[in-house]
């Protein structure tokens, strides 16, 4: 099946992926910062992740632009940034959760310290399904599968261990 698929659709949706791993990556880099610092409110929580979010979503962007310079030496046609704006910020599908449980934080159904634990839970379990798409349709093994799925969930488990090691 991923014979089916020509070249500039393998490369949207390889851009896809990527940003919403970017994305995930710095998301849960920021849920666990915040959740090793103690004694932050939802509503300081949510919006120290959402400048993170934004702020990475136009870094990604700003990448995406430049590096379109380089290699065509022209500005992106309105396709060419129509595609690179869903591709970047299409990527916010991936962090709707943390919003959410820090919403119930904040109306009192939550601790927030729960709810940045739900949401580190949730943006690892994001990154292990980003992998599950990123190799579903390649001709691999089930092992080979297995295999590529638990080195994004051990980099993920790293990420967390290297934000509690900094900031523990």
């Amino acid at each position: 099946m991923a014979a089916e698929i020509d070249d500039a659709e393998r490369a949207a949706r390889a851009a896809h992926l990527k940003e919403r791993i970017y994305l995930t990556f710095a998301a849960l880099a920021v849920v666990i910062t915040l959740s090793t610092h103690g004694h932050v409110t939802a509503g300081e929580a949510a919006t120290t992740l959402i400048v993170t979010v934004m702020g990475t979503l136009l870094a990604v962007f700003t990448a995406d632009l430049i590096s379109h310079l380089v290699v065509h030496e022209r500005l992106f046609t309105q396709p060419e940034l129509r595609h690179a704006l869903a591709s970047s910020f299409g990527a916010l599908s991936t962090i709707v959760l943390p919003f959410v449980f820090l919403g119930f934080a904040g109306l009192g159904a939550w601790e927030t310290d729960a709810a940045l634990r739900a949401s580190a839970i949730a943006l690892l379990v994001s990154l292990i399904v980003i992998g599950w798409i990123a190799v579903r349709r390649m001709p691999l093994t089930f092992l080979q599968r297995l295999v590529a799925l638990g080195a994004e969930a051990a980099l993920g488990l790293a990420v967390i261990g290297l934000q509690v090691l900094a900031h523990g």
